[in-house]
């Protein structure tokens, strides 16, 4: 749906309607934080499958998974368009983006807030479980080394 919303985006502004510019705007945000979303899900169910193997049973997890995944990004839309609907908008329309036709976020600070510390947040996450991974990968190695020359003695 990103894909599809960012390829669209620029036909729709032809039609010079705001609320298509706001609702564009909109879905091209929340569907770029849900893909941000689930990419961080999946380091979470990659910790899972790795480093928790035995044991690990969270009842109605694809349910939590789907309700995190969808859920997360449309609270903070939806925190955006509380404040104000304003903040999306056409980009030619601004003073800074005279040549850009293309609906989007208008306000930097939003755009910093609501894409760019999401985005950092959930690199770091997806850093700090793929480190664990490596570890708990390592020590396994480790651990199968020692036990592999304890046996060939």
């Amino acid at each position: 749906m990103l894909n599809v919303v960012f390829l669209t985006n620029s036909w729709l502004t032809s039609f010079n309607q705001p609320g298509l510019c706001i609702t564009m705007a909109m879905l091209l945000h929340y569907f770029l934080l849900a893909a941000f979303t689930w990419m961080c899900l999946e380091s979470v169910h990659f910790y899972l499958a790795i480093v928790k193997v035995f044991n690990v049973y969270v009842p109605k997890y694809i349910l939590k998974c789907c309700i995190a995944g969808w859920g997360i990004p449309a609270i903070v839309i939806t925190l955006v368009l509380i404040i104000n609907k304003d903040f999306y908008g056409n980009g030619s329309l601004s003073k800074s983006h005279p040549y850009s036709n293309f609906c989007w976020i208008q306000d930097n600070t939003v755009f910093y807030i609501s894409v760019v510390a999401y985005f950092f947040l959930i690199f770091l996450m997806n850093t700090a479980m793929f480190i664990t991974v490596l570890l708990q990968i390592h020590s396994v190695k480790t651990r199968t080394q020692k036990t592999s020359r304890f046996w060939k003695r």
